[in-house]
């Protein structure tokens, strides 16, 4: 298994529309074992394909303490969303250090399909709930920070930009000392 590179908002990549899966073989659960292994090394709850550049409609999600519950959601669908809503502080992999209350229904029902292409239905709630809808908009090529106020999030996108920046300055720096 190996970890992934999490792509970082405002990467334009973040914004692409997911297919969806057709091919369950041996590629697909490489990549479900790799993006698993790289959730938990983050550490997170959550990560759609779409976060590691691959444009499938798949995500991984383990909202236990133990992270021992691993749940695969491959063409998912919101089948029901309460009107009821609630504000949920989130964060997110892809914009790391932020967290924000973002409003979303505060339960849903979900179809999808497992790793192995067996259908499933699950009544979700809580933060399972909003993790699952949080997902699904990387599938539909949306961040979390979109639900924010436009100043809220042009300053979130300055910092990233600004933190991006220092990491690439960083790797250059070092690559340079290594050849001397």
């Amino acid at each position: 298994m190996s970890i992934l590179n999490i792509l970082r908002y405002p990467d334009p990549r973040l914004h692409t529309v997911a297919k969806p899966v057709t091919d369950f073989g041996a590629q697909l659960q490489t990549l479900i074992d790799d993006m698993a292994e790289t959730m938990y090394d983050a550490p997170g709850v959550g990560l759609a394909a779409s976060q590691v550049d691959q444009h499938i409609q798949m995500m991984v999600i383990d909202v236990t303490e133990e992270k021992n519950q691993l749940q695969v959601f491959i063409n998912p669908e919101i089948t029901w969303a309460s009107e009821e809503k609630q504000v949920y502080d989130e964060g997110c992999l892809s914009v790391p250090g932020v967290y924000d209350g973002v409003e979303r229904p505060s339960r849903i029902k979900v179809r999808a399909l497992d790793r192995h292409g067996k259908a499933f239905e699950l009544e979700a709630e809580g933060l399972l709930g909003v993790c699952i809808q949080h997902e699904m908009d990387h599938l539909l090529g949306k961040v979390f920070v979109e639900y924010l106020s436009p100043l809220k999030r042009n300053r979130i996108k300055t910092k990233m930009v600004k933190e991006i920046r220092g990491l690439e300055r960083e790797a250059s720096l070092r690559a340079q000392n290594r050849r001397f």
